[in-house]
């Protein structure tokens, strides 16, 4: 008898476990992955726009592109809510700025610092001049802008509710430089980028030109 009480015991116990592990199978956890049209905030932290209000945070910068796939740096990438003045890619003809000229590569923040490394890009000058916060804006690339180009539609609208400059599609307002020079061509010319067309155009580097930085996350 005592061991057929020590059987339904036992079975207790574990019916007890089993009925336990399922509810907890059960429990609903709120989604924190980051996702397209999240919120960049001058603290760094990266919100949903519905919580911008209720935890008191400043907006910079919309998420328009996760790296889910391991092609692109860190594990995404924010458009900095306002267009850059007009800048000249480089103060003067005749001189490399040492990008690598490679259409294809998402490295806007190493040619960033190039550009400014040469000592005559006001484009460079005007977006590390105008950065305050703690993580470091640039000049996308073509590749990277071809990645805002492609969600652009989905990020105005939050662009536009959180202050900013919505990208425009006018053709005559849409075009940007992008961080990456002509290759063959690198001491004249560098790509411009149509944000409403995703068209690419070979330009003077001297002409000025609008300039919407971007922001690497780690999150």
């Amino acid at each position: 008898m005592k061991i057929l009480h020590f059987i339904h015991a036992a079975l207790a116990a574990v019916g007890i476990a089993v009925t336990m592990t399922s509810c907890d199978e059960h429990i609903e956890f709120p989604d924190t992955a980051m996702k397209t049209c999240d919120i960049l905030c001058t603290d760094g932290e990266i919100v949903r726009y519905a919580d911008i209000e209720s935890k008191g945070k400043t907006p910079i910068g919309v998420v328009f592109h996760v790296n889910q796939d391991g092609k692109t740096e860190g594990t995404g990438y924010a458009v900095y809510l306002w267009d850059v003045p007009m800048a000249a890619f480089s103060d003067s003809l005749g001189v490399k700025q040492n990008t690598s000229a490679n259409p294809a590569a998402f490295d806007g923040n190493g040619n960033t610092y190039a550009m400014y490394a040469s000592g005559v890009s006001s484009a460079a000058t005007s977006v590390f001049d105008m950065w305050k916060y703690g993580q470091s804006a640039y000049i996308p690339s073509v590749a990277q802008l071809q990645l805002l180009y492609a969600s652009r539609n989905a990020v105005n609208s939050y662009i536009s509710k959180c202050g900013g400059d919505a990208i425009p599609a006018e053709p005559s307002e849409c075009w940007y430089w992008s961080s990456t020079e002509v290759s063959g061509q690198e001491s004249a010319k560098a790509w411009l980028f149509s944000l409403a067309s995703g068209a690419m155009q070979e330009t003077p580097k001297t002409e000025p030109h609008k300039i919407r930085p971007i922001i690497t996350l780690y999150h």
